[in-house]
């Protein structure tokens, strides 16, 4: 699917645990013309549901959430619709968290201090695939960014060739035991790869990795 072309509506599902906070959102956005408000969901279980039902161009959530869903819902919202994209919308300035949205597949990361014509702005821009970052932030992920690179500095990339078999394997969801079948390796070995490749891309889970894999297009996957 293309990006949503200029002028067009955007339909945007609001997340976040705080009644009051999705309803202040959706009256705010409801005055912007090209912004449709399609649902609203609770926490990030619910948003993965919300989000396969009405399948909509922007998912704007808090990366906190109560059960701890966030970051792992917004990796599963990229994994089952690739076209959606994740607007973060956070009162937390904690970049490990910004670090989690952006790993997770996240387009843009907004302070909950923004104003409404900011929110609509970030919004717009995801949906054009275009990335947003607060200004007091940017710095840190340059300084991240510029630490990977002094990390993995040749071109071949971090993973060695067994391990992108492996995560391709992943991706393909596969278990252990199935990978260690497939490449004939035994699976405390796939665990141990496996660990390195979550080392390597800085990354906290398969499901992350994966994302990773397929939106930097690090395979060739089926």
């Amino acid at each position: 699917m293309e990006p949503v072309a200029a002028g067009a509506i955007v339909r945007v599902l609001l997340v976040d645990e705080h009644a009051l906070v999705r309803e202040g959102l959706g009256l705010a956005l409801a005055g912007v013309d090209d912004v449709e408000v399609a649902g609203e969901a609770v926490n990030g279980d619910d948003a993965l549901g919300e989000a396969l039902r009405l399948r909509p161009d922007v998912v704007v959530m808090d990366v906190r959430m109560p059960d701890g869903s966030g970051a792992g819902a917004i990796a599963r919202i990229r994994v089952a619709l690739p076209d959606t994209k994740v607007l973060v919308l956070t009162g937390s300035q904690d970049e490990e968290d910004l670090f989690d949205s952006v790993r997770s597949g996240a387009s843009g990361y907004l302070l909950k201090d923004a104003s409404v014509d900011e929110v609509a702005d970030a919004i717009r821009a995801v949906a054009r695939d275009q990335g947003v970052i607060p200004p007091m932030m940017t710095g840190r992920v340059i300084d991240r960014f510029g630490a990977l690179l002094r990390r993995f500095p040749d071109e071949s990339g971090p993973l060695t060739a067994r391990e992108l078999d492996v995560l391709r394997l992943v991706v393909k969801g596969l278990p252990n035991r199935e990978i260690a079948t497939e490449l004939f390796i035994s699976p405390n070995t796939v665990k141990n790869h496996i660990r390195n490749i979550l080392e390597k891309l800085h990354v906290r889970s398969r499901t992350e990795a994966a994302t990773l894999a397929v939106r930097e297009r690090l395979l060739d996957v089926e």
